[in-house]
């Protein structure tokens, strides 16, 4: 099921998908739909099967690839997604299966954002996600901490001059969740999460500006 939270002012819209260990109703989902919606983007939210079906483990690539098209077909059916630019990213696992349909070819899509992309697995960089990235041709946000586990903000920005249109957002001493320690960076981690909606936002806003959007 896809949920929309609507904002009577969209400038653009983004589908949002889950991590691997959460679906849409989790926190962070929750509160990136909301905060966005209140920054002019109007969002959509889904689970993959796995969660509907009340498993923990994710299903294969190439269900959760095909289950990401089909959210693509059907947001786009939604009144409040016509006649405005259309994103699609997620956390984690939700943004890099948005970024292998965007790199197999799917028409229609303005830009993708990342909020935390899965480079590698924690303690294995040499497992590298990033082979298909480069087949992407529109812009693309990664929103990265500079401890994340599963991929630095370092780690992203040197393979930046490979990919077409890419940026990179940092969180100073963000986690993959974008936890950060107070006594280190001297904000909250609540303050480190708006900065990463406000990022996003940002990204969205100009990119749909942009000629030919």
């Amino acid at each position: 099921m896809v949920t929309v939270y609507p904002t009577d002012r969209a400038e653009a819209g983004l589908i949002l998908a889950h991590g691997a260990g959460s679906g849409q109703t989790g926190a962070f989902m929750v509160r990136a739909a909301r905060e966005l919606t209140t920054r002019g983007i109007v969002v959509a939210t889904f689970d993959f099967p796995y969660i509907t079906a009340g498993r923990s483990a994710p299903d294969k690539p190439a269900v959760l690839e095909a289950h990401w098209r089909a959210v693509i077909d059907e947001t786009r059916g939604r009144p409040e997604f016509r006649r405005i630019p259309l994103f699609i990213g997620g956390k984690s696992m939700g943004g890099r299966i948005a970024s292998q349909v965007a790199a197999a070819g799917m028409d229609g899509v303005t830009g993708l954002v990342f909020f935390g992309y899965p480079l590698h697995p924690p303690g294995r960089p040499e497992q590298r996600r990033d082979a298909h990235l480069p087949a992407v041709r529109v812009p693309m946000l990664f929103i990265q901490g500079t401890r994340d586990e599963f991929g630095t903000s370092a780690e992203i920005r040197a393979l930046l001059p490979r990919l077409s249109g890419a940026e990179l957002h940092e969180i100073a001493d963000g986690d993959h969740s974008f936890k950060t320690r107070a006594k280190v960076t001297g904000r909250t981690p609540d303050a480190a999460l708006v900065d990463a909606f406000d990022a996003a936002a940002a990204f969205i806003q100009r990119v749909s500006r942009a000629p030919g959007a």
